[in-house]
């Protein structure tokens, strides 16, 4: 199969996904009670951005603000480039030849109920002299006494990510897991930003489909997953001290982003769209 074949399937599953992630929380938008969540729901508005660069490539930013959700993007992307000297240094094969194409889906969504976890998920497919994917997901509660491994939806989140990877053979759980764990690390504060999910990056097990199937599976039981979780909770009434335990929270998630993440990095430096790249950024934020 040629890079182009590939290329052309990887895109057209993100766009799939995308489609089907911004239905489901539209779905639930609209069965939310209308005593917790007054008002019209929300839907989703889309718009188009294109690299500054010509044949660059573009994608498609989604942003969801409504009951239930409070600020959610969903976004998908296919661009293509030459990496900068900095980046050809650690990017594999861009010493060879700095050019590069990536896809991907984007996601991260802000509850208005701080009792429904936020959550953060991607997956992508990157190609210079080589190729591989990456991605994963993970969940973020934002109330002190949820930020544990016992809770429900920890094990629902995590059970989830278990059955994606335990159905394909290039995929390890355990290791995918602790990924994680060391990924998503608030060093300077020396704790975890969430409860963790699975990560994975430079997934090249040598079997191409293999590999896409299982990235297939992540976005599908990370939608089934998450979905669940958030019907559940959203029939939780909430007060006013969580919803400012919440904010405070968040704040650990704006330093993660700024700090770390390596999604924000690469769309920065590679000229992507600083609108849905900032997007992650939670819409009402304290710090103590």
């Amino acid at each position: 199969m040629t890079f182009d074949i590939k290329q052309e399937k990887a895109a057209a599953w993100f766009k799939i996904l995308r489609g089907n992630i911004c239905a489901e929380f539209e779905a639930i938008e609209r069965e939310a009670p209308q005593d917790l969540y007054p008002g019209e729901a929300g839907k989703f508005v889309y718009e188009d951005w294109s690299r500054k660069i010509e044949n660059g490539g573009g994608g498609t930013g989604g942003m969801l603000r409504g009951r239930v959700f409070e600020k959610c993007g969903v976004h998908i992307s296919v661009v293509k480039g030459e990496f900068t000297a900095e980046m050809q240094k650690s990017v594999p094969g861009a010493a060879d030849d700095p050019r590069f194409w990536a896809a991907g889906i984007s996601l991260i969504a802000h509850m208005v109920n701080p009792r429904i976890p936020a959550v953060h998920m991607n997956t992508r497919y990157i190609v210079t002299t080589q190729d591989w994917f990456g991605g994963g997901a993970d969940l973020t509660p934002t109330l002190w006494r949820e930020r544990r491994a016992d809770t429900q939806d920890a094990a629902a989140f995590h059970g989830g990510m278990k059955t994606a990877c335990d159905a394909h053979k290039v995929a390890n759980y355990p290791r995918f897991k602790e990924w994680c764990d060391e990924y998503f690390h608030l060093a300077h504060r020396d704790e975890p930003r969430g409860i963790g999910g699975i990560f994975y990056d430079r997934h090249n097990s040598g079997d191409w489909d293999a590999d896409f199937a299982f990235t297939q599976d992540v976005g599908r039981h990370f939608l089934k997953t998450y979905a669940t979780i958030a019907r559940r909770r959203m029939m939780e009434p909430w007060t006013a001290e969580e919803r400012a335990e919440q904010l405070e929270i968040r704040g650990r998630y704006v330093e993660f982003n700024l700090l770390y993440d390596r999604g924000t990095t690469f769309g920065l430096k590679t000229g992507g769209n600083v609108k849905t790249i900032l997007s992650s950024m939670p819409p009402v934020v304290t710090w103590s």
